[in-house]
């Protein structure tokens, strides 16, 4: 369970805090899933933690709660070319931004997963390891997660050859195999990723 420190911004008087968080900074394919959540001043649900402390069933079932019991939730997606163009820093950045700006409640602060972000005229407190000390920030990371990995299993679908459902886009070895064997997807994978580039520069090579 989490030591909620949600609750010790609301003794300082803050009552409705925003935590954020993003899914997806590491793969070499599949977009950045950014979310954003608002619970109500008193929740408290004992399940809720880090995404990836938890089982992909609980995480699924989660999602359903957290949709459900939250003030206000929202969930942004930037896809990889975008990344290519912008970075991963970037482009979590503005994924996190406009998921806040997309909550339809307002918020008195904004907690995040140690990313620093740009929002006016609301406090930001960028938190080492936030996703296991906040409620919300644990709440987002869930939303994130779940939302990519079912990006992922529609990708995976669309090109089985890959194995983008068990792997999700990580640079594991089944992934790195597949990328040689059948080389980079414009539009899935993240071309600027030194093992994607340096695929595409191979294959380049050979026409």
């Amino acid at each position: 369970m989490l030591n909620n420190i949600d609750n010790d911004y609301r003794r300082q008087g803050y009552i409705y805090i925003a935590g954020t968080d993003e899914a997806g900074r590491g793969p070499l394919a599949g977009p950045v899933v950014a979310a954003a959540v608002i619970f109500p001043p008193k929740y408290t649900n004992e399940k809720i933690d880090d995404s990836k402390k938890l089982s992909e069933k609980d995480r699924q079932a989660l999602f359903e709660t957290i949709k459900e019991d939250a003030i206000s939730f929202s969930i942004c997606v930037i896809e990889a070319e975008q990344i290519d163009e912008i970075n991963i820093y970037h482009a979590s950045k503005r994924a996190m931004e406009q998921a806040l700006r997309q909550l339809s409640h307002p918020f008195d602060l904004v907690l995040t997963d140690a990313m620093p972000l740009s929002f006016s005229g609301v406090g930001v407190v960028p938190l080492i390891k936030g996703d296991t000390l906040s409620l919300s920030i644990a709440a987002a990371s869930i939303l994130a997660k779940v939302t990519r990995d079912h990006i992922m299993y529609e990708i995976d679908a669309m090109y089985p050859q890959y194995g983008f459902g068990e792997h999700k886009g990580y640079a594991t070895k089944k992934h790195l195999e597949n990328l040689k064997k059948f080389g980079p997807i414009k539009g899935i994978h993240r071309y600027t990723y030194k093992p994607v580039a340096d695929v595409f520069s191979e294959q380049l090579t050979l026409f």
